[in-house]
């Protein structure tokens, strides 16, 4: 099968859409399929990373995002149009269409090719956030690229609710993958620990984009725990923020493959705070890693922390249901080891392998719903 994956966002990025969409190609070339992805071109002196891509990268003319430069957004480009002409794709993949997405979906369409699109983003929520405003211009976008594509596939039940309710058919449960090779319990390092937390202190965690949409100042009473090192992992715009904001926390900056692996293993506690998760990938690997959870009772969390058995979820926004949830696990080892066992044999099965071939049966879903029906 010849696919086109049309992604707005590819490593170097390191962000849920960019690690599902390079998983996704891996896995199809694995599989014996031949996919293409188009991405918007990385920032200059930073292309490295698509030498070590899977399969073929086009880049497309970008831009970074105004107040916001790890994000680059796609100018209008024919490179697209030529690409899937010249790859000749039996379905485009549509990964989180909202700019290039968009351009990918009218370009399927002119062409005849069937389009799967993958929903990952709320946006509709950023717009709030960021603006104040936008939410519905954000959902008509939304609805008419997802509205046009053969099949839409969402992450989470939250998500396929919010998209049922603003009128998107054709709707299917898509989840994601972990590595549970890579994310696994054996990696806690005590020496880590020791550098982290030099007092013996009980070490809770964030992983993920230091952006308002993430609210990370949510972690502030449980700064002010007695016998706990809250630790952060990743950058963005809200860094300089973050530090005034969480007293005596320590930043590690952006981390990825082994050396994050080794940082969630030696986490006690993942707490995220963000409630707009479509899915939420870094509650996974730290499940994967043998680590409970506290998160929002919102979005992707829903499906993936089993309150009271592998963590807590807490209400959205709540400083103080976040400090409360972490207290109870920073008190009790016992609960702690235990929530720990369970995430880890919780997500065991979910290998990028297994939702891979998932999302190969889709495809062929879709591309058995095109062909003709031939009489009897």
């Amino acid at each position: 099968m010849r696919v086109v994956i049309v992604t707005e966002s590819f490593p170097p990025d390191v962000n849920g859409v960019a690690h599902c969409a390079l998983q996704t190609a891996r896995h199809l070339v694995d599989r014996g399929h031949a996919p293409l992805v188009v991405a918007p071109a990385p920032a200059p002196g930073n292309r490295l990373a698509a030498a070590a891509a899977p399969c073929p990268v086009v880049h497309v003319p970008s831009l970074p995002l105004p107040g916001y430069p790890q994000v680059r957004v796609a100018l209008p480009s024919r490179k697209l149009a030529a690409a899937l002409i010249e790859h000749r794709p039996d379905v485009v993949h549509l990964a989180s269409p909202f700019i290039l997405g968009v351009r990918g979906m009218a370009a399927a369409a002119r062409l005849g090719i069937p389009a799967v699109a993958v929903y990952q983003t709320d946006l509709a929520g950023y717009a709030r956030t960021y603006v104040g405003a936008g939410e519905a211009a954000a959902w008509r976008r939304i609805r008419s690229v997802h509205g046009a594509a053969d099949r839409t596939l969402a992450p989470s039940t939250a998500s396929i609710s919010d998209l049922e309710a603003h009128g998107v058919p054709r709707i299917q449960l898509w989840q994601r993958g972990v590595d549970t090779v890579r994310f696994r319990p054996e990696f806690r390092d005590e020496a880590l620990r020791r550098e982290i937390a030099p007092n013996g202190e009980v070490i809770v965690g964030y992983v993920g984009r230091l952006a308002p949409e993430k609210q990370v100042e949510l972690l502030a009473g449980v700064c002010g725990l007695e016998g706990v090192k809250v630790v952060i992992v990743g950058d963005g715009p809200a860094q300089a923020h973050l530090t005034e904001a969480l007293p005596g926390a320590v930043f590690l900056g952006r981390r990825t493959g082994d050396d994050l692996a080794r940082i969630f293993a030696s986490f006690d506690v993942f707490a995220h705070t963000g409630p707009f998760e479509t899915f939420c990938q870094t509650v996974q690997e730290a499940m994967a890693s043998g680590v409970p959870v506290v998160a929002p009772a919102a979005g992707g969390p829903i499906d993936l922390v089993d309150h009271g058995r592998t963590g807590f979820l807490v209400p959205p926004r709540d400083a103080g249901a976040v400090r409360e949830a972490v207290a109870s696990l920073v008190a009790d080892a016992g609960m702690r080891a235990g929530f720990g066992l369970a995430a880890r044999a919780t997500v065991e099965g979910r290998t990028w392998a297994a939702v891979g071939d998932q999302l190969i049966g889709h495809y062929e879903d879709v591309l058995a719903a095109r062909r003709p029906v031939v009489a009897a």
